[in-house]
């Protein structure tokens, strides 16, 4: 029996680890270039819903964050590549925007009030165990998100939920014991780990380049927007009391003391010149920008600037705005950044276009290096597996990566659950980090019992695989369009 199961393991527990994914996606980290075309501001759209450069920015962020955990800091931008964060963070877009069409053709919708009740609930946000507003605000601002942002995405987050709980998912009673039966599995194996690392490669230009040629339109330049500047100087004014007083009294809420009581208008006073001056340089720059638009400027110069993904001063928000402007209505109202209200007429449009050899071959060097790596480590790895002398096992479960010394932690759990879907007993497998272990099962037997709890897993499994099966229906439903590059 434990041998029909060694083989046929696989088919028993395939499924397990499918429950490991992210269905829903969770600093900033940048990674690449764009192919904005006629989608200037998307890098996505799935039926109609469009997924934005800043979506993709802060999943990739999120996803990038939760890896560095998992590697206890030791995360770089080499290692996402290598896992493919780009590609993970926009499946995880791509499959929410699935169900939000669902949802949107059903009618489902999440209401203020819903929204309000879970942000009460959020304990980030509370003081003394209530809902702060002012504590709302300063963790958002810290975060670089405002409150309509982020209640937006808790606003996809909330409807995705109530449209999977309208698809529930029941567990037999026989399907728990199966469960708790392949977690009964152990064996004892013997096993030895094959480090990228370790792998030397000879590089000369000319190998450099024969790979650079066959990949050219993966490594292209920035698309360059060129544009006019008009950067509106702060506006300082004198102003009476009354209108001081009447400025106080509308505004109010603005002005509190550190313990959230409103101050009274002599202590308020400074910041409330400051905001009348705030409303008056905002006046002008509108002001500005219509007399640009009007090309009746006078006593004002526009400067030139170039602005790309890799220069830009003006941060991500104004990028993407400029990017959705065209030659035919160039002109962008003021935007605020750094407390400085600036003023964009886009001039001009310079496309992506690959790179010279000699441009690329910084970020050309480190994927050369993986492919050779990758593809001398599998040869090694065919060669010695039928005769590798490793590390011997005490009889281990699939929760034991605790017990593999040679591997770290993440290793060992990647390596464990690849092995208790194998149906093979002498083999090597492939981690997700590069790295490659050889293994010889030379012993199973089935535990009596297990520690392991399963209390809801099954039901976990099921619900995962029946999203999987979901997101592929959905697929087929909604057309779905990609316009970024090498995605």
């Amino acid at each position: 029996m434990i041998t029909w199961m060694q083989r046929h393991k696989k088919w028993l527990i395939i499924t397990i680890w499918i429950s490991t994914i992210a269905f829903v996606g969770a600093g900033f980290v940048g990674w690449g270039q764009y192919s904005y075309g006629n989608k200037a501001g998307a890098v996505a759209k799935v039926g109609d819903i469009e997924i934005s450069q800043g979506e993709l920015q802060k999943a990739y962020s999120r996803l990038y964050t939760k890896y560095n955990q998992a590697f206890q800091g030791n995360f770089d931008q080499e290692k996402a590549k290598q896992f493919g964060l780009q590609k993970q963070a926009l499946q995880s877009l791509l499959q929410q925007a699935l169900v939000l069409n669902l949802a949107e053709s059903y009618d489902i919708t999440v209401s203020d009030v819903e929204i309000a009740n879970v942000l009460k609930t959020q304990k980030a946000f509370q003081k003394d165990g209530v809902f702060n507003i002012d504590i709302y605000k300063q963790i958002l601002s810290q975060n670089r998100l405002t409150p309509t942002e982020y209640e937006a995405e808790l606003k996809k987050e909330l409807t995705i939920e109530k449209t999977l709980k309208l698809l529930p998912v029941t567990v037999s009673e026989n399907e728990k014991n199966i469960l708790t039966s392949i977690f009964k599995i152990a064996d004892k194996i013997n096993y030895k780990l094959l480090a990228l690392k370790d792998i030397k490669v000879n590089v000369t230009d000319e190998k450099l380049r024969e790979f650079w040629q066959t990949r050219k339109n993966k490594f292209m330049t920035d698309v360059i927007y060129s544009v006019q500047v008009i950067k509106q100087l702060p506006v300082h004014k004198e102003y009476d009391a009354k209108k001081i007083s009447q400025y106080y009294q509308d505004n109010r809420m603005h002005f509190k003391d550190k313990d959230g009581k409103i101050l009274p208008l002599e202590e308020a006073k400074k910041q409330v010149i400051q905001e009348l001056d705030n409303k008056a340089t905002k006046d002008k720059a509108l002001r500005t920008y219509i007399a640009f638009k009007k090309n009746k400027l006078t006593g004002v110069t526009p400067t030139e600037n170039n602005i790309s993904v890799s220069h830009n001063q003006f941060g991500d928000a104004v990028l993407k705005k400029i990017s959705k402007r065209s030659l035919s209505a160039p002109f962008m109202k003021p935007v605020l950044v750094e407390n400085t209200y600036y003023i964009f007429k886009l001039t001009n449009i310079i496309p992506a276009q690959p790179k010279s050899f000699q441009e690329a071959k910084a970020a050309l060097m480190p994927l050369y290096l993986q492919e050779v790596r990758k593809n001398k480590i599998h040869e090694i790895a065919m060669k010695s597996v039928e005769n590798f002398t490793g590390t011997t096992t005490d009889f281990i479960t699939v929760d034991a990566a605790a017990k593999l010394k040679e591997l770290s932690q993440t290793e060992a759990t990647d390596f464990l659950q690849k092995l208790f879907v194998s149906d093979k007993k002498r083999d090597f497998i492939t981690l997700n980090d590069g790295n490659i272990v050889l293994y010889n099962i030379l012993e199973q037997k089935m535990l009596p019992n297990t520690n392991i709890k399963l209390d809801g897993e099954m039901s976990k499994l099921k619900s995962a695989i029946f999203n999987e099966g979901l997101i592929k229906k959905l697929q087929n439903m909604y057309q779905t369009e990609i316009y970024i590059k090498g995605l």
